[in-house]
C-alpha cells in the first residue's frame, strides 16, 4: 500500500491521534485523551488501527509495566 492509501484508511480520529504523536515524539495514554479529547473507547479504536498499519508502536514504561507509550514507528 502507498502512502497516500494508507492515509485514505485511517479515520479521522487515527489522523488526529497520530498527528499528536508526531508533534509530541513520545505519548501516554492520559496525554492523548487531553490533547485530542476524544472519548476512551474512540481513542483506543484509532491506537489499535495505526498500530495494525505499522505506523506507531508501543513501548512499556520500564519504572511501571501497567504504562505504555505511543511513538511513531521508525522505518
Amino acid at each position: 500500500m502507498e502512502n497516500a492509501d494508507v492515509l485514505m484508511s485511517i479515520p479521522p480520529s487515527g489522523k488526529l491521534v497520530l498527528r499528536v504523536i508526531r508533534e509530541r515524539k513520545i505519548a501516554r495514554l492520559q496525554e492523548l485523551r487531553q490533547e485530542t479529547m476524544l472519548p476512551q473507547r474512540t481513542l483506543l479504536y484509532a491506537i489499535k488501527i495505526l498500530r495494525e498499519l505499522g505506523l506507531i508502536e508501543t513501548q512499556v514504561c520500564m519504572n511501571d509495566a501497567r504504562r505504555r507509550f505511543y511513538c511513531v514507528k521508525l522505518k
